[in-house]
């Protein structure tokens, strides 16, 4: 059925699923992806709501906004004052760690314990495992410039919203924000990904690059959505994990549970796999899973 949608006096009528990129101005990364959009794509200028702006391609939608990223709290809901209706939604934006490693990088979004960047204490966003993992993939594929890693990144910072979402990076400093090679690729991710069939599973365990849940994604058929690190299970009681892993798997829609193992000591795993067990959940590893080529 079509759909409506109007920005101060501007109609246009979108048809099947709906997906939104954000762009914010304050953000270098983020404003190179949308310029390569740009050039790549014919979009329709549909006008200002409020401080924000959009265009539109098909069936996506590209916001731009002055606001940073961690604070566009209920975009989805923002977007509805505009007449947008969206299904997911995806964070175009910089990546900042102290290290300056230039990376490439995907991740669903949430606070498992305080909100200090963003989003509500306690609370994960609905991920998008299918898109953001295929994301993933296309990036390691598309990439072209070997002193870029390419990873995921654990669950980490705001905004809230309601829909399925994830954050597309470039980092992880002022020396490759500004790299327009790496806007370029990103871009062609955003324009290229597609969902796919394989199964969901939440990743437990490891660092925040979430070294482990990268090489399975990019080796095997599975996608990844929330993934709980190390440093949040490190002196958590049984009902925190618990509660943290129920959460994951229910924002993830799955049953399924990776954990990194040799990222934990081997009582520590035990521990850890059986409170997932007790939990009702299921874990696999490698070799439960199909290999994949992505030649």
């Amino acid at each position: 059925m079509d759909v409506t949608y109007a920005v101060e006096k501007t109609v246009f009528k979108m048809i099947g699923k709906k997906r939104l990129f954000v762009c914010s101005e304050a953000d270098t990364p983020s404003v190179n992806m949308k310029s390569q959009l740009l050039k790549k794509r014919g979009w329709d200028d549909i006008g200002k709501y409020g401080k924000d702006s959009f265009i539109i391609n098909g069936e996506t939608i590209m916001m731009t906004t002055p606001d940073t990223h961690i604070h566009v709290e209920d975009v989805d809901k923002r977007i509805a004052g505009a007449g947008f209706d969206v299904d997911e939604v995806v964070f175009m934006s910089r990546h900042s760690a102290m290290s300056g490693e230039a990376a490439l990088t995907v991740h669903p979004i949430g606070n498992f314990h305080e909100s200090k960047f963003g989003g509500r204490e306690r609370t994960l966003v609905r991920s998008n495992p299918a898109l953001m993992t295929d994301a993933l993939r296309k990036i390691s594929r598309y990439n072209d410039m070997n002193d870029f890693k390419v990873c995921f990144e654990v669950t980490h910072h705001g905004p809230w919203l309601s829909k399925p979402t994830f954050f597309i990076e470039i980092g992880s400093d002022e020396r490759n924000w500004g790299n327009e090679r790496a806007a370029d690729i990103l871009s062609d991710v955003l324009l290229d990904m597609e969902p796919n069939g394989y199964e969901t599973a939440v990743g437990v365990g490891g660092g925040h690059y979430a070294p482990r849940f990268t090489e399975v994604a990019l080796n095997f058929g599975i996608n990844f959505g929330h993934m709980l690190p190390n440093y949040h299970l490190q002196e958590s009681t049984d009902d925190d994990i618990v509660r943290m892993v129920k959460d994951a798997c229910a924002s993830s829609e799955t049953k399924l549970v990776y954990v990194h193992r040799k990222s934990l000591k081997g009582a520590e795993e035990k521990r850890i796999s059986e409170l997932i067990r007790s939990a009702g959940f299921e874990l696999i590893t490698s070799s439960d899973l199909e290999r994949i080529s992505e030649s």
